[in-house]
């Protein structure tokens, strides 16, 4: 079982602090929703726990199985099993989808177990139908002209294949209409399982009625405010973020069999 750590985590841009000592367990078999307004932190999180060069680490810590996240370089943390979905997927030209999902999922294999080319396509067909994909999409250079939605699926199909032991999802419900949002949850639950983790950014709970969360935090203000199961979204629903900008610094975790 993997464990991923963020320790009174502080974050700051342009010397401005956004987070504001963050703490967090994630375990593999988990999937865990953060939910809070615009500005308060949420996507500052995973890009600082993937080591965006904007964002400073001032203090605090992220363990992967304990080993120091913050010390190793972008290409590394991906490699120990860190997947980052961002909210808006980059276009890039002359490298086809299927090119670039092999390279990255040979750069985690050792130099004499690399996947060959038959067992690939073999998966990536799989997986695209998994996600309805077609298979044209395979050799299409990566974003290039990618509604929204194909973008999202995208980032679902990479996370597919790849397979990381945690996954960061920043805001992939984002722009989604709501058949799309039904397919990307799908590829997201088809990874649930004792191997793999995931951290969902949302401001909405609407994903959440097709991905049922292990657990749900509320950010507000760069700090974690209340935490519970997944019933805490529905209650957000009713109170919004105002109805819980009051229980700050307090922690009130929501375990079954509690009204």
């Amino acid at each position: 079982m993997s464990k991923l750590e963020i320790i009174d985590l502080h974050v700051s841009i342009n010397e401005k602090e956004i987070l504001k000592g963050v703490n967090l367990v994630v375990q593999s078999g988990e999937i865990h929703a953060v939910m809070g307004p615009n500005g308060t932190g949420k996507s500052t999180l995973t890009a600082a726990i993937m080591g965006h060069p904007l964002y400073e680490v001032t203090q605090g810590k992220v363990l992967l199985d304990g080993e120091d996240v913050l010390s190793m370089e972008v290409d590394e943390r991906a490699r120990a099993g860190l997947f980052l979905a961002v909210q808006y997927p980059s276009e890039i030209s002359g490298v086809t989808n299927a090119s670039f999902i092999r390279a990255a999922i040979n750069a985690r294999r050792p130099d004499d177990d690399k996947l060959d080319v038959r067992s690939f396509i073999k998966r990536l067909d799989e997986k695209m139908a998994l996600l309805d994909m077609p298979e044209a999409m395979a050799t299409r250079y990566i974003n290039e002209g990618f509604s929204g939605g194909e973008k999202k699926r995208n980032e679902i199909l990479q996370c597919l294949m790849i397979e990381p032991k945690f996954a960061l999802f920043d805001e992939i419900d984002s722009g989604l209409d709501i058949d799309a949002l039904k397919v990307v949850s799908k590829g997201i639950n088809a990874m649930r399982g004792e191997a793999f983790g995931a951290l969902i950014i949302t401001h909405y709970q609407r994903i959440l009625d097709y991905i049922e969360p292990d657990f749900v935090h509320i950010m507000i203000d760069g700090r974690i405010v209340k935490s519970g199961d997944h019933r805490l979204a529905k209650a957000l629903e009713v109170q919004g973020y105002k109805g819980m900008a009051g229980v700050a610094d307090t922690v009130d975790l929501v375990t079954d069999g509690e009204e």
